[in-house]
Parts: structure tokens; sequence; C-alpha cells
């Protein structure tokens, strides 16, 4: 599963990437969020889920910019590391 193919990659549910194009207009400069983009979110999520959606988007957005413009990088604990959950504990699997 790769994020930049997110678009025509199996593994991702049309909410899925109705999200991710969504965090991807909200990344750009000037932010790019079209009015079909939002008709796709409102018929997915609730106005809630939007707006805690939108936050969760934007705290990333500000975290990466604000470590970007400081030179702030890895640390390198977790390189090349993960610990995914296991597909049983994982939602709607």
């Amino acid at each position: 599963m790769a994020l930049d193919r997110y678009e025509n990659d199996t593994a991702f549910a049309e909410r899925e990437r109705i999200c991710l194009r969504y965090a991807d207009g909200m990344a750009q400069t000037p932010v790019n969020v079209s009015e079909t983009l939002f008709a796709d979110l409102k018929s997915e999520f609730s106005e809630t889920q939007i707006i805690e959606l939108t936050s969760v988007i934007a705290w990333e957005n500000y975290r990466a910019r604000f470590n970007h413009a400081l030179g702030v990088t890895s640390d390198g604990f977790s390189e090349g590391a993960f610990c995914p959950l296991p597909l049983s504990l994982l939602p709607n699997r």
C-alpha cells in the first residue's frame, strides 16, 4: 500500500481516498479544497466528523511546516522500524 498511489490502490476504500484528497488539498499553498471535494466529504461524514478531520489535518500541517521551517529532523528512534497492528485489531477488517 502506497500513499503516493492512493487514488488507484485497491487497499484504500473510497471514504479513505476522500480523506486523503482532503488532506492533499489542505496541504497545498494556497489551500485547494473544491466544492466537489467538500460535497464528497459531506456525503460520507457528519459535520462533527468533518470538523475533527479538518482539525487533525491542520494540526499535522502545522507540525510539518513548523519542523521544516526550523530544520527539525527525525532523531532516528524508529527509522526503518514500525509496529503495525495485527489485521484482527484494525476496525472493519
